[in-house]
């Protein structure tokens, strides 16, 4: 009679565990990113779409909020003010591209070539970053003055005396001006810090060949800080697309509304008519133009990439 065969019973130890889910696994990771999300969602997103909501609203805070359409879109597209502060923003973003942004990189290249001193000047350049906002509009104030330091110079020249602040052809292009001497310093660093990352060899290698300062610049220097350039030519553009403080603090949009950016024509729709819908009509119009601008950005530097 032939004896029952046993079947091995496996311990539950030796069963194949289910793999874990990949939240679970990463489960910390979320947990310690959860008040970063929290943070931006009320502060960011939160802000972002009550505006949008807020836009086809009469905002009273006495009587209550009204449903209004698109009634703020058409009284802010037919609002003169609203397209001078257009055509202002983009002369400020034009201006400060001209006159402003090649200032960094060209000391950038100047402080990578110094032999002696190179710490020195990038303290003295980094210096006027971190000069409070109240003690620089008194200082370029006290600047442009009609008989400050600067006009004197001019009339010792022979020139006649120029209106910085009062004359509507140079009060846009002063405030360029202070404010390029004023934040220069943060990018300069930047791009500081990648021309000193380029390997030396290269340079030795062109000056064998005979390449001069200007042709080592050219095909050495500038196609190896391109990413840069690009990143931080987007990055002011979308700075100077939201100019504010300086127009306000120095100028007040004035002379006749020659300084009067988008940005600083929200705030006075918000804070000075106290007309809230139309003020989240503005917001919303240029974050839709910045989303855009920065949806063909980064398509264009993807085609490049590829």
């Amino acid at each position: 009679m032939s004896q029952p065969s046993t079947v091995p019973i496996r311990s539950l130890d030796a069963l194949p565990k289910k793999p874990p889910a990949k939240w679970t696994k990463h489960l910390w990771g979320y947990l310690f990113l959860l008040p970063a999300v929290v943070i931006f969602f009320l502060f960011l997103w939160m802000p972002i779409g009550k505006g949008i909501v807020f836009s086809f609203y009469h905002i009273d805070f006495v009587k209550g909020d009204s449903f209004v359409g698109w009634e703020n879109y058409e009284r802010v597209f037919m609002d003169p003010e609203v397209w001078v502060s257009v055509k202002n923003t983009l002369y400020y973003m034009v201006l400060g591209v001209l006159i402003g942004f090649w200032v960094p990189i060209l000391f950038a290249i100047a402080i990578s070539e110094m032999r002696r001193f190179q710490g020195f000047a990038r303290i003295a350049a980094y210096l006027p970053y971190v000069v409070p906002f109240v003690v620089l509009y008194g200082l370029w104030r006290w600047l442009y003055d009609p008989v400050g330091p600067i006009n004197a110079l001019i009339t010792k020249v022979g020139l006649d005396s120029v209106l910085f602040l009062t004359d509507k052809a140079w009060s846009m292009i002063s405030i360029v001006i202070m404010e390029t001497w004023q934040s220069f310093g943060s990018a300069l660093l930047i791009y500081l810090a990648a021309v000193l990352s380029i390997p030396r060899d290269w340079y030795e290698a062109a000056e064998i060949d005979g390449a001069g300062v200007w042709k080592r610049i050219r095909h050495i220097t500038l196609p190896a800080i391109k990413n840069q350039i690009v990143l931080l030519f987007l990055l002011q553009l979308i700075a100077t697309s939201q100019g504010f403080q300086t127009h306000y603090a120095l100028l007040d949009g004035g002379p006749n509304n020659a300084t009067l950016t988008y940005a600083l024509l929200v705030v006075r729709y918000a804070f000075t008519r106290q007309d809230y819908g139309s003020a989240s009509a503005l917001g919303v119009l240029m974050f839709l133009v910045l989303g855009l601008l920065a949806v063909i950005q980064y398509r264009m530097s993807n085609k490049k990439e590829a």
